[in-house]
């Protein structure tokens, strides 16, 4: 009786080199594909900057004149702006999974899953343009917020370590909204769904008031929501408030990571 022998162990590590090689060049030419979608669509960048500007016009001007909200040492306005930024990736983000909806009516998505490309590739190629699309309206409000009086801080590695939690938080809310995709199977449940999480994630977090003044069973929930974390890692890094970055990027690294392997494997339920 012949008895089949393992690989060797390199044999093992050559494999796993082949396949995070091909991840990597699947995720990279789809990633080129969401890339060219956001060229072609100048209309909904534009739209997607308009509200978190209004935002810091119209309800950081009224709070910042009534000083309701207690901020420490820091203006209401340098307090609010990061946390319209962290706002504008959630809004982007949580309801990407519509996209995964169309390519799945359109056909598009079967005829990618029949190919030998990874579903964590799909995955992580659609949570990159959900972060491209999150720092859109950085270009905007950033200046907006200078106007007005907020220091900025202009730290090349803070704006590039502000740029990275926002992709990644966004690339995290993106994934949530395709693994709920993968369960709703329509539109209609999808945007429910999206509808009823977004304001408990935003309005349980710290973008628009310290976690301090919230009651008892509010500050729990903020401090197992990611939004919080990214507003944390904003403030520091932005408007120098204090911060725990190690912290902070830690938790956006990990729930990205856990969002990618949750919603790899429920893509294949919208195909079937």
């Amino acid at each position: 009786m012949s008895v089949a022998l393992a690989p060797p162990p390199a044999s093992w590590a050559s494999a796993a080199g082949e396949s995070v090689r091909v991840l990597a060049s699947r995720t990279w030419t789809l990633s080129l594909v969401e890339l060219q979608k956001i060229r072609s669509d100048h209309t909904e960048l534009i739209t997607r900057m308009v509200q978190p500007v209004l935002w810091l016009l119209v309800f950081g001007q009224i709070f910042s004149r009534i000083r309701a909200i207690p901020t420490g040492n820091l203006p209401y306005l340098a307090y609010l702006t990061p946390g319209i930024l962290a706002q504008s990736a959630l809004f982007v983000s949580i309801f990407y999974g519509i996209q995964i909806i169309w390519d799945r009516d359109a056909g598009i998505l079967t005829k990618v899953m029949v190919t030998p490309t990874p579903r964590t590739a799909i995955v992580l190629a659609k949570a990159f343009a959900a972060g491209v699309r999150g720092l859109a309206p950085v270009v905007v409000l950033i200046p907006v917020a200078l106007l007005l009086g907020v220091t900025i801080m202009v730290n090349p590695l803070q704006i590039l370590g502000a740029a990275a939690a926002l992709l990644l938080s966004a690339g995290f809310f993106a994934c949530l909204s395709m693994a709920i995709a993968g369960v709703a199977q329509t539109r209609d449940r999808l945007m429910g769904i999206g509808q009823l999480m977004t304001m408990p994630l935003f309005f349980a977090s710290n973008a628009l008031y310290p976690i301090d003044i919230m009651p008892g069973w509010l500050q729990v929930l903020s401090q197992i929501n990611p939004l919080t974390y990214l507003v944390n890692a904003l403030r520091g890094l932005l408007v120098g408030a204090q911060a725990n970055l190690w912290t902070d990027f830690g938790v956006l690294v990990g729930v990205f990571v856990i969002g990618v392997a949750a919603a790899a494997p429920l893509l294949g339920k919208l195909v079937r």
